[in-house]
């Protein structure tokens, strides 16, 4: 008898679990269906926790035209998230003993500038002070041409450095990891996408991963990119040849290979100690493509990385504690994926989250008509010093920025939206007679605008 109350008792310990994890599960997907309805969120979605997946589900479409639908196979660009696996074949070349992490990029790359002082490290954790080549006026063009990592070095050859090297991180340093997969190119004598191939990816079993060198435009199981258009349209994002972006976003991978990926690193089967003790060192917020800071939302450091290029959102993060790992990557061209991936693992963790409602029904056109104006940010926005133009435009409002970007504006509320391109609050402020005063974006406060007569 004991030994059948005991089996009972097993029992009824696994369905209580299994539901509970139901329960979260479900959660999950209906937290993810204003996202998918409203047009803001298309791809897969993986969570696990102590080496179990407790989500995994694929949403909307690889191709909507063809209406091919996503799967949990279905392989996404990754925009900046690609930096974690050059900095790891990097690393794993210093392992080898090839190439040494003080060793100075002149020793490789002579005509950078800088090349006497910039170190391999400095390149790693983005402080080398390189000109960046996203910023180039012709960035776009280069986008529509084949590169190479070696094409895209020399588009900064000549250019002074922004600032010593080694002293600070700026801002996502693009061209360092050009000239890091130059590097790993020189040192194994093989292409980049071989190279990772050869060093990361073979080794971590991620066979659903690859560098997107132009050869893959027509692979197997890869999701074709969309844009938004206005408040929940959207468009098929203008083609690019992903070789203009080798090194710091030209990797197409899975969620399932990207989380088999993290479980990898963190548990120290691919990098020798002392290179993943680098990789995850948290001295520096920033580096090895990871950030790396105390949250205060879940009590502990939270590794994590986002990315955005034409066509595709991603995020991953990790959540040392209880091994949580959670990927998100969209074919959609939308920073929503990283609000989505920190409320999921809020989520598994029981922990509190907001969800998405877009207005129903929306504000009318007279409405929002008065939420409009012109509105000043200081020196520590985004865009230094920035004035933003709130504009009507038909049934919708759009924000303006300096240089004619336009990012259409989700209503949410009463005065209260989701600026659809960078996936930020934005909270309209009035005085007592209803006149916009102050437009809150995120954590940064403008002040209304008004011309000197």
């Amino acid at each position: 008898m004991r030994i059948v109350l005991s089996l009972l008792g097993l029992t009824f310990c696994c369905e209580q679990a299994l539901a509970q994890e139901s329960s979260v599960a479900e959660r999950i997907d209906a937290y993810l269906q204003p996202y998918v309805q409203s047009g803001n969120f298309s791809g897969a979605v993986l969570a696990k926790e102590n080496g179990k997946i407790v989500f995994e589900k694929a949403y909307g479409f690889a191709d909507r035209e063809r209406k091919v639908p996503n799967t949990l196979e279905t392989r996404f660009h990754v925009a900046s998230v690609s930096m974690q696996f050059t900095a790891a074949a990097v690393l794993r070349l210093v392992d080898e003993g090839k190439l040494s992490l003080d060793a100075h990029v002149g020793e490789f790359v002579p005509g950078i500038p800088g090349a006497e002082k910039i170190t391999l490290r400095d390149l790693l954790t983005e402080r080398s002070g390189l000109p960046d080549i996203n910023s180039l006026p012709e960035y776009n063009d280069i986008l529509q041409r084949h590169q190479t990592p070696g094409s895209l070095v020399t588009k900064i050859e000549g250019q002074a450095l922004l600032f010593e090297p080694g002293t600070k991180f700026l801002h996502e340093e693009h061209s360092a990891y050009n000239l890091l997969a130059l590097i790993a190119e020189k040192k194994t004598g093989l292409p980049f996408a071989a190279a990772v191939k050869h060093l990361v990816f073979g080794p971590a079993r991620l066979e659903a991963s690859g560098i997107d060198d132009d050869s893959n435009a027509r692979g197997a199981k890869m999701a074709i990119g969309y844009q938004p258009e206005a408040i929940y349209g959207l468009n098929r994002a203008t083609a690019i040849h992903w070789s203009g972006k080798t090194g710091n976003a030209s990797m197409f991978t899975t969620v399932g290979d990207e989380t088999k990926w993290v479980e990898t690193l963190f548990d120290g089967q691919l990098l020798r100690s002392s290179s993943r003790d680098v990789m995850l060192d948290t001295s520096l917020a920033v580096g090895y493509g990871w950030f790396k800071r105390e949250n205060k939302r879940f009590a502990e450091t939270a590794y994590s990385m986002n990315g955005r290029a034409p066509g595709f959102a991603s995020f991953v993060l990790y959540l040392p504690r209880e091994k949580t790992s959670v990927a998100v990557f969209s074919n959609i061209y939308s920073s929503a994926t990283t609000t989505i991936g920190y409320d999921i693992a809020a989520i598994v963790r029981g922990l509190p989250y907001e969800t998405f409602d877009p207005s129903e029904p929306p504000p009318s056109a007279a409405e929002l008509k008065t939420c409009t104006g012109t509105f000043q940010f200081g020196p520590d926005f985004y865009q230094p010093n920035a004035q933003l133009a709130v504009v009507a435009e038909g049934q919708g409002l759009s924000l303006r920025w300096p240089g004619g970007s336009v990012s259409p504006l989700i209503p949410v509320g009463r005065d209260k939206f989701v600026d659809r391109s960078y996936w930020e609050q934005v909270k309209v402020a009035r005085d007592a007679d209803g006149q916009p005063t102050g437009l809150a974006y995120g954590d940064f406060q403008g002040t209304a605008f008004h011309k000197k007569q």
